[in-house]
């Protein structure tokens, strides 16, 4: 338990690929039961900074915490372990698998009986359970989107990660994939939603951070930000 402590915080990091500053001073945080953005452009650092939350590159400088403890120093399959999930940009499915044997692939490491998460994915995602022998490489790409996400819930996550999940998806189906961001947060998952689509993700989350160069350079509530005339001529296109 973090006892009151945000479930997610980053504080003053600096994260560095060889002698390239990537983000400089990164402090933002997730509090529990919170959905939460992280917006910005190409090359503003969002990508680095998912992988610095998930332990895939490690800061040069600062603290990383998740759920009370510091994990800076600890393995991804460490943070995993201890509640993060991460739907990656792309869905990176495999392909050659079934449905059902990716939404396996997301129980893996638990040590309990997943049938019961398997049913809460089918019944968010009902075309999955139409097509839980279809190969996933077969899917449309929304259809592969539910089955990242699905992936993502047989984990039991306290966080779930989401990396631009409107990459790649019509109009039509990033309404759809952010309706059912909604749903899964309406659960009690704290969600981090990192993204270019500024109007989309600030309809439905809490909080947001505004990523450029690599540093914070707005934070507020999701309602605030979605006013804030800087940030609706740099991303909101009004």
């Amino acid at each position: 338990m973090n006892d009151g402590a945000p479930l997610l915080a980053l504080r003053d990091v600096n994260t560095y690929y060889g002698q390239i500053h990537i983000l400089s001073d990164i402090s933002m945080e997730v509090q529990p039961g919170e959905l939460v953005c992280l917006l910005g452009g190409n090359a503003s650092g969002k990508s680095t900074t998912l992988k610095t939350i998930l332990g895939i590159v490690e800061p040069r400088s600062g603290v990383v915490e998740f759920d009370g403890v510091d994990v800076t120093d600890r393995s991804t399959s460490y943070r995993i372990s201890q509640g993060m999930a991460i739907v990656p940009e792309n869905r990176r499915l495999f392909a050659p698998m079934t449905v059902l044997e990716n939404l396996e692939i997301g129980a893996y490491l638990r040590d309990d009986d997943p049938s019961a998460d398997l049913d809460y994915v089918y019944e968010l995602f009902p075309v999955l359970a139409e097509r839980n022998r279809q190969l996933a490489g077969t899917l449309s790409g929304g259809e592969q989107q539910m089955v990242a996400m699905g992936r993502a819930l047989m984990t039991k996550p306290k966080l779930l990660l989401m990396d631009e999940p409107s990459m790649g998806l019509s109009p039509i189906l990033v309404e759809q994939s952010f309706e059912i961001i909604q749903r899964v947060h309406a659960t009690g998952v704290s969600v981090l939603v990192v993204e270019q689509n500024a109007n989309m993700a600030l309809s439905i989350a809490d909080h947001g951070y505004v990523l450029a160069t690599g540093r914070i350079v707005l934070a507020d509530t999701a309602a605030a930000l979605s006013e804030d005339e800087d940030l609706k001529k740099a991303y909101l296109g009004r």
